[in-house]
């Protein structure tokens, strides 16, 4: 008698690369997800196109773990090239159900799991001629079987058939025929269900099943963005072709009929990044996506962004490097490429979303706070959030949300600040009721994270420009200048920029004095940065050791369900740590307060060299001994029990 798991359990489907396999796949996982049930599914797929090895592991959580979970209880093995693997991978209790239709080679005889032999392909070759059909409905079929093993609803798996082929009604019913037979072999040769099997609940509420790169395409439309330039590379290009398809249903002019949008794929990533910023220097919300080898090509531009301080969004999925790496597995290892990329003393806000939902919003942040502070933004997804479905809160959006254009200047103001000295208007303030400045550029966005919608930061006396515009002047003491977007005015404001040094007036010059004081001008901002990128999120009060424990536990992006997880099981253990969700970088007051408080740190992280912890000793000055590195970097993501094990190992020593 197998041990009953009902709503808690890992499928795996291995199968070959090109077979059209995984959208039969997804029917398991989205049948499970309008079964009220939460799931988490993984495609783990080869970089080629077709014949290699793929699999798709799929959670079933009746707690409503989201993380990846270690071992497999139902495997469902099509794939002779991986079979010996898949075979060892299944739990002892589970079940291996594979394609009899040739018989399994000698050694796969394990008495602690229960075979279950199907002959796919014989069942298809008895039922379809054309051989494409017989490979595609090979696939339906395990999907039938796995509804009457599992007890999963037919009727669930034929709605989502008539909803995948909606418009392709002369589909619908050879997908049914091969569901039924799936079915029926099923329950004329097994017990059925099984003792892991799903059922209903109704534990999702309004929650979705997405993707973050979707969410991150849709994201930039709803920030407002016009223009995206690229080059394609797994895993960021689903995020650009999100980007394609939403606007071309919202960015398209209802009278004219005319794009409102302007997508270039360049011919390199060094391009695509010029492209977006020479975009954001003329006043269009623009942004480009790319991976870990596209950002390494883009260090040049982005440090031209942060000195010559033009908005730039980018949006990093990251992947297994370095060099090409594993194109198709996941990893946080772009981090300090990130964090300081170009030469010299440069720094760059990243934001860290670890679901779709905070993909979407931080995205759509992400142009506030690039032009706010008028420097690069880097959004910090990976593959793993990028192009994996995952359960998420629904999208939200608020009306009344104003986009913040930062300051920037209109042609009027311009006009007074050469007028001021003249007309000896002392008290006149910069920043009044005659903005919005350009389009849509409105005042500030009150849901930024750091501003209350509030003009209060801004507003000095217009005679602190002494009757000259300074493009690089700081008359607020925050580090943030003005600007102003070419051909504001005809005779002032900014029309160039440069990379080269240069006064608070933009004019090239190579005095040390002036060089220090710009670059004292960008810590300044720097600092202004920490108070504006979204905040950490506590597990305990910030800044207390609330469980009364010296140490804690610091974690961000992907990481973060199977760290709670994994926090979760070491407090069944009696072990009870705080722990820390880092949102952004930089690291603010609320991140300092909780290293603080705390007597040793355990930071999570999924790449070789423990990036993210060396940020924290280089911006926070931890010393190395009080932060213990919990470390994944084999392309997989990393699971609730590999952490578990780390701490638990060095909390018992």
């Amino acid at each position: 008698m197998q041990e009953s798991k009902i709503n808690d359990f890992v499928v795996r489907f291995a199968n070959v690369n090109g077979t059209g396999s995984a959208s039969a796949n997804a029917l398991f996982t989205k049948a499970v997800f309008r079964m009220g049930v939460p799931v988490t599914p993984k495609n783990i797929f080869p970089s080629n196109i077709q014949g290699l090895p793929t699999w798709y592991e799929v959670r079933v959580s009746e707690k409503g773990y989201l993380g990846r979970r270690e071992g497999v209880d139902l495997m469902i093995a099509v794939n002779p090239q991986s079979m010996k693997k898949d075979y060892a991978d299944v739990h002892a209790g589970g079940y291996f159900v594979y394609d009899s239709s040739k018989p399994l080679p000698p050694g796969y005889d394990r008495e602690d799991i229960t075979h279950i032999p199907i002959p796919l392909m014989n069942l298809c070759n008895a039922e379809y001629t054309d051989a494409r059909q017989r490979q595609l409905f090979k696939n339906i079929i395990y999907i039938g079987a796995l509804s009457a093993l599992l007890d999963l609803e037919f009727a669930v798996l034929e709605g989502q058939i008539a909803d995948q082929f909606k418009g392709k009604e002369k589909l619908i019913e050879p997908n049914i025929k091969a569901l039924n037979i799936g079915v029926n072999y099923a329950r004329e040769n097994f017990d059925c269900p099984l003792d892991i099997r799903v059922e209903r609940r109704d534990l999702l509420g309004d929650k979705i099943l997405f993707g973050g790169n979707s969410a991150c395409g849709l994201g930039a439309i709803y920030a407002g963005a016009t223009v995206a330039a690229w080059y394609p590379i797994t895993p960021s290009t689903s995020v650009v072709d999100a980007f394609t398809k939403y606007a071309a249903k919202y960015r398209v002019d209802p009278e004219t009929g005319k794009n409102n949008y302007a997508i270039v794929q360049a011919e390199d990533e060094l391009a695509a990044i010029g492209m977006v910023m020479g975009a954001s220097w003329n006043g269009a919300r623009s942004f480009t996506a790319t991976s870990g080898p596209g950002l390494s090509l883009m260090n040049e531009f982005l440090g031209l962004g942060y000195f010559a301080e033009v908005p730039t969004v980018l949006i990093d999925v990251q992947r297994t490097g370095p060099s090409t790496g594993m194109p198709t597995r996941t990893q946080q290892s772009d981090i300090l490429l990130a964090a300081y990329a170009s030469h010299g003393d440069t720094k760059h806000p990243l934001l860290f979303p670890a679901s779709p939902k905070e993909c979407f919003e931080m995205t759509i942040d992400a142009f506030d706070l690039t032009e706010r502070l008028q420097t690069p933004v880097i959004v910090m997804t990976d593959l793993d959030l990028g192009m994996n479905d995952h359960v998420t809160d629904p999208l939200v959006w608020d009306d009344s949300r104003i986009y913040d254009r930062g300051k920037v200047l209109t042609g009027q103001q311009l006009d007074r600040i050469a007028a001021a000295s003249a007309l000896g208007a002392r008290a006149t303030s910069l920043i009044d009721a005659e903005q919005p400045t350009n389009g849509d550029a409105g005042g500030h966005h009150a849901d930024l994270p750091g501003h209350d919608g509030s003009n209060e930061t801004a507003g000095q006396p217009l005679e602190q420009f002494k009757g000259k515009f300074g493009r690089y002047l700081d008359i607020d003491d925050d580090g943030i200048p003005y600007r102003t977007i070419a051909g504001t005015h005809a005779t002032r404001g900014a029309f160039v920029t440069r990379g080269s040094s240069r006064d608070e007036y933009g004019v090239y010059t190579e005095d040390g004095d002036a060089y220090r004081r710009n670059v004292d001008r960008l810590a300044k901002k720097w600092e202004t940065a920490k108070e504006l990128v979204p905040q950490p999120e506590f597990l305990s009060e910030p800044g207390a050791v609330a469980t009364g424990s010296r140490d804690g536990v610091i974690y961000f992006g992907t990481s973060t369900y199977a760290a709670e997880e994994a926090l979760e099981f070491l407090a069944e253990e009696g072990i009870h740590l705080d722990a820390m969700r880092v949102r952004a970088f930089p690291f603010g007051q609320a991140c300092r307060d909780f290293v603080d408080a705390h007597e040793r740190i355990f930071v999570i992280e999924q790449n070789r060299d423990a990036q993210f912890r060396s940020l924290m000793m280089i911006e926070l000055g931890v010393d190395a001994s009080r932060l213990i590195s919990v470390l994944n970097y084999d392309g997989m993501p990393i699971t609730a029990d590999n952490i578990f094990r780390q701490i638990k190992g060095t909390i018992t020593k």
